[in-house]
């Protein structure tokens, strides 16, 4: 029988505002394609497990320096994913690399969001606010963001969709990281989740 939902995990390390973006979006009824069925953190201390916890989503904490290596790391990750039976990986504000071993697993199936326009600083060290740092560094007029497939290269992925947020005048980093998060990543995010999940249950 055909899904009528694709189960979607969200990995964070933080904050989970874009975890908060995305569950707030299946209760207005913009995701109606996919469900939020568990919140895994490679921290055990972050906040957005307890946003987890107040919309009633399952949540595992997998630490890398429990399982020892990389490898145990991701295979323990695949275990928890297979255990729910996720269909959807969203990256959000997840800060560890995945390699190919494990991205290869689940082809399409990973989705993260950059606060740039790729091809726009992104990449191995492009982060957070080094992000919006290098922007402004750069004298760039226009900024945004990027929701992508994740694959082994950092930020490499298939693009899905993309923002553009205009920089001001007077803007520092931290000014810039909320316009595009309030403009961009959190109407991007729950809008590729959609996108992805229709497609995964029409399949």
């Amino acid at each position: 029988m055909a899904k009528t939902k694709a189960n979607v995990a969200v990995l964070v390390s933080g904050g989970g505002t874009n975890l908060q973006a995305i569950i707030d979006a299946e209760k207005a009824g913009i995701i109606t394609s996919g469900t939020i069925k568990l919140v895994i953190s490679n921290n055990e201390s972050a906040y957005a497990l307890q946003r987890a916890k107040d919309a009633g989503i399952a949540s595992e904490v997998v630490l890398r320096k429990v399982t020892g290596s990389q490898a145990a790391f991701e295979k323990k990750l695949m275990e928890t994913l297979a255990a729910y039976e996720i269909d959807l990986i969203v990256l959000a504000g997840f800060m560890t690399i995945l390699t190919a071993d494990f991205t290869s697993h689940y082809k399409n199936r990973i989705i993260n969001v950059h606060p740039s326009l790729i091809p726009s600083f992104c990449g191995q060290g492009f982060y957070g606010l080094k992000v919006h740092e290098e922007a402004l560094k750069k004298g760039v007029k226009v900024t945004g963001a990027t929701v992508h497939f994740v694959n082994e290269i950092p930020d490499g992925g298939e693009i899905i969709l993309q923002k553009a947020v205009d920089v001001l005048d007077g803007d520092t980093p931290e000014t810039l990281q909320k316009r595009v998060m309030e403009e961009a990543e959190w109407k991007l995010l729950p809008a590729a989740v959609e996108m992805v999940s229709a497609k995964i249950i029409a399949e």
